[in-house]
């Protein structure tokens, strides 16, 4: 019978554990499999029509797929077929969501007393969608940006003509409008940094994992840290149990027993996030130290990627680029997705282009330890206003290193998170959130002026902006139309039309149908989330250490 459906994709464990796996990872699955519940039709291949059985798919990857049926007897191995089914959402990442697909495929398995086989793919699903539904995508993707930004600049030289009937409005609107267009343009310039040379060793990391009340999802962080792609002689992992009440410590004390190699450290109280990693920092043995999230789940090649970086010296920490986990929960993880992407390649793109990532992402970034060192008891110790600074650990550590060196990020290095999936803890996140942005935009603004020109005047508009935002949406939607008979249908549309930016530029990159949901959105960020700002700054003394916990 058919299982509830998950709410995101589950990865199997591959074959063989890192650890004892050959060192260039020829042991190791090509693409990975994904737990599945679907069903599927079994066809001959010289037609497509007659149907030769049926069955339920119980794992799936880009190549292939394991298939349970009910009779196996008429499947014969090394057999041609064609196979038909629909990829449901939560099953497999989010760009093979494409309806009804056919692929011929062959039988190189075929067990007749268990009535099951498995199937490799002729052509796999990533090179079929990509002649046709990804290439549909990424076309309708680029004219709707090509639209999007022609008519931005159009409202934006209407603007002009009409500034003096309503200066604050259209002042704000000119500047928000290029301040958002500059991040794609900036982001377009983004590349990677450079790999390593082959000749230059990648660099000892530790890996700090702080761990707080996440009983249900510590065993699959650590599964997913522990089997990195890193040469294990050169990464150490350390998770810190900071006071959990619940059965975290348990958790992890369990899942060393398989992976003797966690280093384990337990703070008998909750002391706080950053109090945690730096409790890790201490004793770490690489000269990078990475921290991550424990509710984040690296992708393989997340830490090599996120070393490149430190082939620069000049460079002292990377963020990696995060994703969202939960995608498909309901409507607030659906949105979140977008805005994920769009705050992690296109805002933090923009800004590596200089150098100058403002927010070293807390699901994953790393840093120079000596640099780090140099400031971790400041780090630790903060206080804002005579308060202790509890929450945003990750932009006050970034605001110690940004101040005198370079700050990238990689895109490469990819993790994913679960974000909240109901609203009363989304609005909480997001009021952290903002308290944090607010006090360290105030600790940034007395040195982001001596970086470079395009990236000083980015971060003083991308800080005056949103302090300014509620007035003006009162003036345009309230005060204008009650007062002076104003239509706010221009403000509304000019929403809309970088909405349509935000969604563009999602879908060209993920091939996905979750883009529109970048447009509800920003809708929803204008309309709603814009009000928290002001009561974040007057409530900033407020602090817990982390969304669930």
């Amino acid at each position: 019978m058919p299982q509830t459906q998950p709410k995101y994709p589950e990865q199997k464990p591959d074959r063989r554990r890192r650890n004892k796996s050959r060192p260039n990872a020829s042991d190791r699955r090509a693409t990975p499999r994904y737990h599945s519940d679907f069903p599927v039709t079994i066809c001959e291949n010289n037609n497509g029509k007659e149907i030769i059985a049926s069955g339920i798919a119980r794992d799936v990857s880009d190549g292939g797929m394991f298939i349970e049926m009910q009779n196996a007897d008429g499947i014969s191995l090394g057999a041609d077929i064609k196979i038909k089914f629909i990829v449901p959402n939560t099953t497999m990442p989010e760009q093979y969501i494409h309806g009804r697909l056919e692929v011929d495929a062959k039988v190189v398995e075929a067990d007749q007393e268990r009535n099951v086989v498995r199937i490799n793919f002729k052509e796999s699903m990533s090179k079929r969608l990509s002649r046709r539904a990804w290439r549909y995508l990424r076309i309708g993707a680029t004219f709707t940006f090509v639209i999007a930004v022609v008519l931005i600049v159009l409202t934006k030289v209407q603007n002009i003509y009409f500034f003096w009937f309503d200066i604050p409005v259209f002042l704000y609107s000119i500047c928000v409008g290029s301040y958002l267009v500059s991040r794609f343009l900036f982001a377009a310039f983004y590349r990677t940094p450079k790999p390593q040379a082959q000749a230059r060793p990648l660099p000892t990391v530790t890996l700090v994992i702080p761990v707080y009340n996440e009983e249900d999802l510590v065993k699959r962080t650590l599964t997913y840290a522990l089997e990195v792609a890193y040469p294990k002689d050169k990464i150490e992992f350390i998770a810190v149990n900071d006071g959990s009440k619940d059965g975290s410590l348990a958790a992890i004390e369990e899942f060393r027993k398989d992976y003797p190699e966690l280093v384990v450290i337990n703070l008998e109280k909750n002391h706080g996030k950053r109090y945690a990693l730096a409790a890790g920092a201490r004793i770490a043995k690489g000269d990078i130290i990475a921290f991550m999230d424990s509710d984040s789940f690296l992708k393989p090649d997340a830490i090599e990627n996120l070393m490149q970086g430190f082939a620069d010296p000049k460079v002292a920490a990377v963020s990696g680029h995060c994703e969202v986990e939960n995608q498909w929960t309901n409507f607030l993880t659906k949105m979140q997705t977008v805005r994920y992407y769009v705050g992690f390649r296109i805002m933090k793109g923009a800004e590596s282009v200089f150098d100058s990532v403002t927010c070293l992402s807390g699901p994953l970034s790393a840093y120079r330890k000596e640099i780090v060192m140099e400031f971790i008891d400041d780090w630790v110790n903060q206080k804002f206003l005579g308060r202790p600074a509890t929450f945003g650990d990750d932009r006050s550590l970034t605001n110690f290193i940004l101040k005198k060196h370079r700050v990238i990020y990689d895109s490469r290095a990819v993790t994913t998170t679960f974000v909240p999936e109901n609203y009363s803890q989304f609005f909480r996140q997001q009021a952290r959130w903002k308290r944090s942005w607010f006090r360290e935009s105030l600790r940034a603004a007395a040195f982001m002026w001596r970086k470079q020109p395009l990236m000083s005047i980015s971060f003083y508009l991308g800080f005056i902006l949103p302090v300014l935002g509620p007035a003006v949406v009162l003036r345009a939607m309230l005060y204008m139309p009650i007062f002076h008979s104003v239509t706010p249908l221009n403000y509304i549309a000019g929403i809309a039309l970088m909405s349509c930016l935000m969604c563009s530029a999602y879908l060209f990159a993920k091939k996905s149908r979750l883009w529109f949901y970048g447009i509800p959105f920003c809708f929803f960020y204008m309309f709603l989330l814009i009000w928290q700002l002001p009561w974040a700054i007057a409530t900033f003394w407020e602090s817990d250490w982390g969304t669930r916990g």
